[in-house]
């Protein structure tokens, strides 16, 4: 027998694989499909523009050559629709890909990586597969009312040291839905040395309405350590199809597109993102339809005393203290797909998908049910 566990790098070794939550294809034919309500990935549920379903259409006739390596019409695209020059675009197989393999360029054993207690589970995984080690920083504390355990830019600031090679921020956060101003965040860029490389991946920013919240694309220009990472899964409905890009120095493009598969982002994805990116109606009408869910959700969650964090994203983040887990697990077995949070340390919160107005109802009236 071959020991490969033996033959693994040691970062490699204590590697936990990505946890998607749930077997979504064996509850997909467990329940039909109009009965399996899906509010755990936070993915779209108006789903995608129709342009990009029809540029799908006209892109099958090409699926037997290869797509396009460099991406060069969805890089025009971007440069235009977000005022960047093409050099400062990587474009990745979802964000996801893109916030490993900075790890893997910028960060190795010796190196640290700082990040908050509770961004996202691929901040830690990228450190650890590329053998450096993860800094926690403490979140915001959990106040008598809110929750709001959001992003401590000062706690972020302070686990910089001189072994530092990148710190992961999200804004808004996954999971907790919270965001930090633009003020505070440029106030904590400027404070880092160069050579820290500052990852912000804006994954939901097209959710957000908070009249303090800013993008911080508009800052790439000004500091070459910063990096800006967006996708195509969330707001634009592509998740099938993993989409990603991120904005950057172009020396730090250059680099980075050493390491990037080649062919790594598929010809439909690459017409359909397009597409997508060219339909403002469409988005403009997903957007509003989450912001008004979102709202009413929250007012439903908290009128049954229950605790939700603050969210400008797509999803709520909502305390259920000790029965979380058997609350999670019956409406599971009612067909009602959340997501658990004990990985993240948030045992006693669910993480739930802001779904269309019948899929909240479902999920409200079966909670009632699952809670009585």
């Amino acid at each position: 027998m071959v020991d490969f566990e033996a033959l693994a790098r040691p970062g490699i070794r204590s590697l936990r694989a990505y946890d998607p939550g749930h077997d979504l294809v064996a509850l997909r034919r467990r329940f039909a499909e109009a009965q399996l309500v899906e509010l755990g990935s936070n993915e779209n549920p108006y789903g995608a523009s129709p342009r990009a379903r029809a540029a799908i259409e006209a892109a099958l006739d090409g699926i037997h050559i290869y797509p396009d390596p460099l991406g060069g019409d969805l890089k025009r695209a971007l440069a235009a629709h977000h005022g960047v020059e093409p050099a400062r675009l990587l474009l990745g197989n979802g964000s996801h890909e893109l916030l490993m393999q900075f790890a893997q360029v910028f960060a190795g054993p010796g190196d640290e990586v700082v990040a908050s207690k509770f961004g996202f589970a691929v901040y830690a995984l990228a450190a650890q597969a590329a053998g450096a080690t993860l800094q926690a920083a403490a979140a915001l504390p959990r106040d008598a009312t809110t929750m709001p355990r959001g992003h401590d830019l000062p706690a972020l600031r302070a686990a910089v040291g001189p072994r530092t090679k990148l710190v992961y921020l999200a804004n808004p956060n996954n999971p907790t839905g919270t965001w930090f101003g633009a003020a505070e965040f440029e106030a904590f860029l400027a404070s880092l040395p160069s050579q820290v490389l500052v990852v912000v991946d804006e994954a939901y920013a097209e959710f957000v309405d908070a009249p303090d919240y800013a993008s911080a694309l508009p800052l790439v220009a000004r500091y070459p350590n910063l990096v800006v990472t967006r996708t195509f899964s969330k707001a634009y409905a592509l998740a099938g199809l993993r989409v990603g890009f991120a904005v950057a120095d172009p020396g730090l493009i250059a680099v980075m597109e050493r390491v990037r598969e080649s062919f790594n982002v598929n010809a439909l994805g690459l017409a359909a993102a397009e597409a997508a990116l060219a339909d403002t109606a469409h988005l403009a009408a997903s957007v509003a339809g989450n912001a008004a869910q979102r709202l009413a959700l929250a007012d439903a969650f908290r009128a049954r005393g229950l605790r939700v964090s603050p969210s400008q994203t797509n999803f709520l983040l909502v305390e259920f203290g000790d029965a979380a887990s058997r609350i999670e697990a019956a409406l599971v077995s009612r067909g009602i797909v959340l997501r658990p949070m004990g990985g993240y340390g948030l045992g006693e919160c669910l993480r739930i998908t802001i779904g269309t107005a019948a899929e909240n109802a479902r999920l409200l009236a079966t909670l009632d049910e699952v809670m009585a």
